[in-house]
């Protein structure tokens, strides 16, 4: 991508036009094909990486996530036996630990963050790219709705969980006999399922598309 100089720029629509979002260095939008890359000259940051079907890879990785996320939430986690007793918990008997007295808001904080606000992202993408598969024209409020789903994604902390979870069985297993549940690997997968899916998710691509799909605009192609 290169560098449009300063008097160049003025003259282009804003639609033309994009900053980095790391140097804030500002370019002349070009016409990247899938598997080719833009990026920074300044900073280095891959500003458009797009990929080709990536909007049907897109919504059946979101999909397939969402389903693993609910078969996780109810099923067993963990197994604990020590000492003669026995116990399991699922990932929701786990936010739930903290529910009484002045741990409130920490149990709603762990269901909040690897549980309502993945599923909510996810949801949201599967809302804004659908429509789009086939140069269909965007749903209403998708822009919006990208835009909150892209705010979520710091608090998206599935993968900090499973990383918070092996270190706890580290320091458990030798007082406990500990058998990981079904949850457990869905959980994992879940993992390696969303960051499949973000490999797929080029911002620009789906703005680009939300943009060039608007009724007053013609149609995107997929």
């Amino acid at each position: 991508m290169m560098q449009t100089e300063p008097e160049d720029l003025a003259a282009l629509p804003l639609t033309q036009l994009r900053a980095c979002p790391h140097c804030d260095a500002l370019y002349r939008l070009p016409t990247v094909r899938p598997r080719e890359r833009a990026v920074c000259q300044r900073c280095g940051l891959v500003l458009m990486a797009p990929r080709a079907r990536a909007f049907t890879r897109i919504v059946a990785l979101s999909a397939c996530a969402l389903i693993l996320l609910a078969v996780a939430l109810f099923t067993p986690f963990l197994d604990l036996s020590a000492a003669g007793l026995h116990s399991d918990a699922s990932i929701w008997d786990a936010a739930m630990a903290f529910s009484d007295g002045i741990m409130v808001p920490l149990s709603i904080a762990v269901a909040a963050f690897i549980i309502v606000i993945p599923a909510l992202r996810l949801a949201l993408i599967v809302y804004t790219v659908f429509p789009l598969i086939g140069g269909g024209a965007p749903a209403p409020h998708a822009a919006r709705a990208f835009r909150i789903a892209d705010d979520l994604r710091p608090w998206s902390m599935a993968e900090i969980f499973v990383i918070g979870v092996a270190v706890a069985l580290v320091k458990i297993a030798g007082m406990a006999s500990v058998t990981p549940g079904i949850a457990f690997w869905t959980f994992g997968v879940l993992v390696i399922v969303l960051i499949w899916q973000e490999s797929f998710v080029d911002r620009e691509q789906i703005w680009s598309a939300l943009d060039a799909a608007r009724p007053d605009r013609g149609q995107a192609p997929a």
